[in-house]
């Protein structure tokens, strides 16, 4: 069997005492706090301190107030905690913080209630452009409406005063095109369906303007103008400040190259407040993706590259994963998948060899088993393969929805990650029993299953398919229950609370190999925390649901501080005390 995080993970005491000498001078102490450092966090007793002292962004020690005091020079700052409850930064190991931004910048369609509600955001939103300027956003989910009927490209035909318009649906799988961005794409009833997309149709043949899956939506994309590096500048910060405003201190991050570039641009002008994982598109040539890698420090604690990110399927919302048989609720209709298996093997073994982290987006049953083959394949060629230690690579699967009975035992076997968001279930069950039926339902969204099979789970929210929020999903892995309570899917899958918290931390960190860098509050690690509102650990999930962030610290420095008088009842802020008047 392959390792896992139980066994490859590096715990670093949280007695901060007997460390080594000299030690060097705090810059920050905090005190009087409820601290859960997140060592021996699946234990009987996850340990805590009260307080903690900070040196150059890396925790310098924690312990008892009266030990963490004793190392105070004049020119320490201490932050009186007031007994609030502090944790590790949340690491989001699935996220579109480029996308989530540029939604700001064009027509926000989240939650969008009813199809004359989106019809009417767009046409305010068009009535303000330039002539010629598309009209673009995205957020929508026709699931949510009373009709679930998918709008057509006479929808925004009527709304968009002759702009060319694309609208994506919220899980960016599918989008809505209107008549004029067919014509400037040249998509007509003679089109032919891209290998791994698809053009709907009406009963003459000709495209009903919804566009199913990337190969076919660049055949529009392609026409609109790009954005340029302010435009992409302007929508990661606004992104970035809302990670930050509930407690992410890390993503792991699908954007594109030019995304990546203006996030560079921020750090060097330090202004860059979030530590960021950015991966690489899987298909990309590997010449380029080489010349990449070596383009940034990999050693970045801030900012860096990351896996390969390919896509094996769509989504279940949009019926465009790839699944073993048809769709409950569609019988002609089994998916999109995106390769065969003999063309995904071919690319994974080459940048398996040439030393490349792999990510595949799976939904489905058969794109979770296409990506499984494809890991064994690369598995052969990846570098040291035939160690003790292999999948050194640490091979993931993003999503991981649905899978095949025995496709379980094979994630054990290869030491496959599954990279899951819990938060997607609070939409999805709505409908995806009807999708998958009551038998493979039982297969899907398997968090338990995956922790008994002793396989890695890692936790995000595919922000801004979901919100950032991560008690949305803390509450779902724990609950497997709507937002209001009223509704349960498949409970046998339920976790514990603690097994939840390692996902979002410890084991989000070993999936991108920081793992003696991130996850826990101990010395040597990031100071990378958050302060809450109430202890979530003696909450119950309703209350976990309405947590609120009071403080996010990233690198030892304060990063967000909420400023509404709103707080929840019995909160309590730090106190951040003058240097002069400590002394």
């Amino acid at each position: 069997m392959k390792p896992s995080i139980l066994t490859a993970l590096c715990l670093v005491s949280a007695l901060p005492l007997c460390a080594q000498q000299p030690r060097p001078a705090p810059d920050t102490i905090f005190l009087h706090g409820n601290i859960l450092t997140g060592t021996n966090l699946l234990s009987a007793s996850p340990n805590r301190v009260s307080a903690i002292a900070v040196a150059v962004g890396t925790i310098l020690a924690v312990g008892t107030d009266a030990q963490i005091e004793a190392l105070k020079i004049p020119s320490t700052k201490v932050v009186d905690l007031n007994n609030a409850f502090v944790m590790p930064g949340f690491n989001d190991a699935h996220t579109h913080i480029a996308y989530a931004g540029q939604q700001k910048l064009t027509v926000d369609l989240d939650h969008v209630p009813s199809l004359a509600e989106m019809k009417s955001r767009i046409q305010s939103f068009a009535a303000t452009l330039p002539a010629g300027a598309w009209v673009q956003g995205g957020g929508w989910d026709h699931t949510l409406w009373a009709s679930k009927t998918l709008p057509t490209r006479q929808d925004l035909d009527a709304v968009t005063a002759g702009h060319p318009a694309i609208l994506s649906r919220t899980d960016g799988h599918i989008a809505i095109v209107n008549s004029a961005a067919l014509v400037a794409a040249g998509i007509s009833g003679a089109t032919p369906d891209p290998a791994g997309g698809k053009i709907d149709r009406d009963a003459s043949g000709t495209p009903t303007g919804i566009i199913r899956e990337s190969s076919a939506l660049t055949l529009v994309r392609s026409k609109i103008p790009a954005l340029s590096l302010e435009q992409r500048r302007k929508a990661l910060n606004y992104a970035i400040a809302d990670v930050l405003a509930h407690g992410v201190t890390s993503v792991q991050d699908n954007s594109d190259w030019d995304d990546f570039l203006a996030l560079e641009e921020l750090e060097h002008a330090h202004q860059l407040h979030l530590r960021v994982s950015e991966w690489l598109a899987f298909a990309t040539p590997l010449p380029v993706l080489k010349e990449r890698r070596a383009s940034h420090p990999a050693n970045d604690p801030l900012l860096h590259l990351g896996m390969l990110k390919g896509f094996m399927d769509g989504s279940l919302g949009s019926r465009t994963a790839a699944l073993d048989s048809p769709y409950a609720d569609e019988p002609t209709n089994s998916g999109i998948p995106r390769y065969t298996q003999d063309a995904l093997n071919q690319l994974a073994t080459e940048r398996a060899a040439a030393g490349f982290q792999l990510g595949f987006h799976a939904i489905g049953d058969h794109a979770n088993t296409m990506a499984l083959n494809a890991y064994a394949a690369a598995e052969q060629v990846a570098p040291n393969a035939n160690s003790a230690s292999q999948n050194n690579l640490r091979y993931r699967i993003e999503h991981a929805q649905v899978l095949l009975p025995t496709d379980f035992a094979r994630f054990q076997s290869e030491g496959i990650i599954a990279s899951m968001q819990p938060s997607h279930l609070l939409t999805d069950m709505n409908w995806a029993p009807d999708r998958l039926g009551p038998e493979r339902v039982k297969l899907s969204y398997a968090w338990k299953s995956f922790l008994d099979h002793h396989i890695t789970l890692v936790f995000g929210t595919d922000y801004p398919v979901e919100s950032i929020d991560p008690f949305r999903g803390l509450y779902s892995a724990i609950t497997r229950q709507n937002e209001a309570g009223t509704m349960t899917y498949q409970p046998q899958e339920k976790i514990t609370l603690s097994q939840a918290l390692y996902a979002y931390t410890q084991a989000s960190a070993f999936a991108e190999f920081e793992e003696k860098n991130k996850g826990i509050l101990a010395p040597g690690y990031f100071a990378d925390l958050v302060v809450l509102d109430r202890d979530i650990t003696k909450a119950t999930p309703q209350e976990i649901l309405r947590t609120q962030v009071l403080e996010t610290i990233v690198n030892g420095e304060v990063v967000y501080t909420r400023q509404s008088n709103t707080v929840a009842d019995n909160s309590i802020h730090p106190t951040y005390i003058d240097d002069d008047a400590d002394e």
